[in-house]
């Protein structure tokens, strides 16, 4: 799975797209991987409405309006990250807790929140998740959260060469995610932050930024599974195997829908060049834009 799984980054990589359909799978894998992250921790929001906010479209009543806040928030962080990894200087790349804790801070802005919990701040009391597995002690949260930094920072995570940076990538953020959900290391926020940590080791390895949120569109897909998962891997004292290969096979599968998506527009686009080239030295007059558009609605192309 991870060989196919290089090969297709590096196949959706190197497809050249004209702006306005690079903008567009943009937009509707950010929506996915933003409603996804939050829809796991119970938001209502449809994709309807996730697309609506992506567009600055969106209005709910003042009741509801918590929902749009908790995708908003999503969204704000995934295009800072994005704006920050593309300019000139290309970002922070390197894990810290400083880092975890900015996503965290921004994951919980502007939401209610229990008295106990301070966005971006390490958590002073017992939790349990899920009823399946207790936190780590608070008293040694910060501790772990510094320890897991410096070992997803170490040469364990480094590829041996370049061949190798897609797999070690992948691995290294489903890791992470994982270990952050074990540590659960803040009042709240901790599966969103956890995921955004993902996302980032994703995008910061060249993984496209479409797909860069796959793998939470995955959990969302099949949630049921992702915390069947998730309770299996810590009942197992850390095996995390079964969990990689469920998070990958998610990937894998989107990554596929994304290059089938992403042939269709080009299908779409030559289409519509080869149609428009063939009336380019007829007179346009109102027959033959009638001629032109019946074309592409025969072909579906329209």
């Amino acid at each position: 799975m991870l060989g196919e799984v290089a090969s297709k980054v590096e196949h959706l990589s190197g497809v050249p797209l004209r702006p306005d359909v690079a903008d567009e799978l943009h937009r509707i894998y950010l929506a996915k991987g933003a409603l996804a992250t939050t829809a796991i921790e119970g938001n209502s929001l449809s994709d309807d409405q996730a697309q609506q906010l992506i567009n600055g479209k969106l209005e709910l009543p003042k009741s509801r309006q918590y929902l749009q806040q908790e995708v908003q928030n999503i969204v704000d962080i995934c295009n800072h990250e994005a704006r920050q990894l593309l300019g000139p200087d290309g970002g922070e790349h390197r894990l810290c807790p400083e880092l975890v804790k900015e996503y965290n801070r921004d994951v919980l802005k502007d939401l209610s929140l229990s008295e106990d919990t301070v966005p971006g701040e390490i958590r002073r009391h017992s939790v349990v998740v899920g009823s399946v597995y207790r936190g780590a002690p608070a008293i040694n949260c910060e501790y772990l959260l510094g320890r897991l930094c410096t070992w997803l920072n170490s040469a364990e995570f480094l590829p041996p060469d370049e061949e190798y940076r897609i797999p070690f990538s992948l691995i290294k953020a489903i890791v992470a995610h994982v270990y952050l959900a074990w540590i659960h290391p803040f009042g709240d926020g901790n599966g969103r932050t956890a995921r955004l940590i993902e996302f980032h080791i994703l995008f910061a390895n060249g993984i496209p930024l479409p797909s860069a949120h796959l793998l939470s569109d995955h959990y969302n897909r099949t949630r049921t599974e992702y915390y069947r998962e998730l309770a299996k891997a810590s009942a197992s004292g850390g095996n995390l195997l079964p969990f990689i290969s469920y998070a990958l096979q998610g990937f894998l599968d989107g990554i596929r829908e994304q290059i089938a998506r992403v042939r269709t527009q080009q299908m779409r686009v030559a289409w519509e060049n080869y149609v428009h080239g063939c009336f380019r030295s007829l007179k346009n007059s109102p027959t033959q834009k009638r001629r032109r558009e019946l074309v592409f609605d025969l072909t579906g192309f329209s």
